[in-house]
């Protein structure tokens, strides 16, 4: 259940300079070509063959404790609402009415029945279509006919998954290998605390890879985090096919950024390891043993993304008595870097349209970039 969008002779021009700069050794690995930065043909590509195909993560399962809770979102033009229907089981359906198209719900809440803002036409928690007023005048009309489309929905570790690709792999088998990998940090109990909505003026595909590096820490975060970043200790291993990643184990600045004494999960320098997740092609994760934060991107055009930034804690910070306190000095700090990477995403992203800009080299802390850029290239125009 995929759309179609024929490739321009521009965006596949695009796809084979990417190819080419992805069949370099990681010894001599460069940056990706700018106009894969700005390209609106390179955009419709990524939208028809990786936003349209893959697994894409909408949030936080916890967000949606109650019936009738629920979370707004999209996979490309696809407008999709995820809600614990009255059973408490997640499901996920097309957000837009089947009378005159309206979106039905926006960003997140809780709700008996899904009513359209529009002609009040109204849902059960199942999809069902319940009422549509007056409409019992039209002979042709039978609400049992209606229900909205139903999207696939998963699962993973704690986080709402959904995609509008029926031959896509269930999310677990998808992320078997990162499961191996963090297993210890139980990150499926970890608790959301916070959560906001933003649009900066970049490329998507420039904030995932300001995340995916930590090269930039010292001097972009040179106010914040950038004092207490030694670029020694960051350890960057080969990707995998569905996600990058890379460590950094040091003695935190927080205390929440060290496990807990209560935790018994985590051994030896485990407690004291942060991983930085990048799971293709937009969610992205810091993962320490006392908290979490996280961004999920998705693209406005090629000048502008959406981002979903939230966060909160492992469970036993939560049930420390200073957990308000941990999560207050978290958030603020949080807020600073985000400060910070704005300037920095947004400069680069200005950088990219200028006549003179070509790829640089790649420093060894820049692997997961190189993984990504790889990651893209296998995937666009991949038919």
């Amino acid at each position: 259940m995929v759309g179609s969008i024929t490739p321009s002779p521009a965006g596949l021009d695009l796809v084979h300079a990417l190819r080419a700069n992805c069949e370099r050794p990681f010894e001599d690995a460069r940056s990706m070509p700018p106009e894969v930065y700005t390209s609106e043909a390179f955009l419709a590509l990524e939208r028809r063959d990786v936003f349209r195909r893959e697994w894409l993560c909408l949030g936080r399962a916890s967000a949606l404790a109650k019936h009738g809770d629920y979370l707004t979102g999209t996979i490309d033009d696809q407008p999709v609402v995820v809600l614990r229907d009255a059973g408490g089981e997640l499901r996920a359906f097309s957000n837009v009415c089947l009378h005159r198209m309206s979106v039905l719900l926006e960003g997140r809440g809780n709700v008996r029945r899904i009513v359209c803002p529009y002609h009040a036409w109204n849902y059960t928690l199942d999809g069902s279509l319940a009422g549509a007023p007056l409409m019992d005048r039209q002979a042709g009309f039978c609400k049992d006919q209606y229900k909205l489309p139903a999207v696939r929905c998963e699962t993973w570790q704690g986080w709402v998954y959904v995609t509008l690709n029926d031959k896509a792999p269930p999310v677990h088998a998808h992320l078997a290998d990162l499961t191996q990998l963090i297993e210890p940090y139980g990150m499926t109990d970890y608790v959301e605390t916070f959560y906001e909505e933003h649009v900066w003026d970049t490329n998507w595909k420039i904030l995932a890879e300001n995340f995916m590096e930590s090269y930039h820490l010292p001097m972009l975060h040179r106010a914040t985090v950038g004092p207490h970043s030694k670029l020694e200790e960051m350890e960057c291993p080969p990707g995998l096919p569905a996600f990058n990643y890379h460590w950094i184990t040091k003695e935190a600045s927080l205390p929440i950024g060290n496990a807990h004494p209560d935790n018994t999960r985590l051994k030896d320098h485990w407690r004291r390891t942060t991983a930085l997740l990048a799971i293709y092609p937009n969610h992205l994760i810091t993962l320490t043993p006392g908290y979490f934060w996280y961004l999920i991107l998705q693209p406005r055009g090629v000048d502008r993304v959406h981002i979903r930034f939230g966060g909160g804690l492992a469970p036993e910070f939560i049930d420390d008595p200073k957990a308000g306190e941990y999560m207050a000095t978290l958030k603020a700090l949080l807020d600073d870097v985000n400060a910070e990477d704005r300037r920095g995403v947004e400069a680069v992203f200005r950088g990219v349209h200028a006549p003179l800009a070509k790829p640089g080299h790649l420093s060894h802390l820049e692997r997961p970039n190189y993984d990504f850029a790889r990651y893209l290239a296998q995937r666009v125009a991949s038919d």
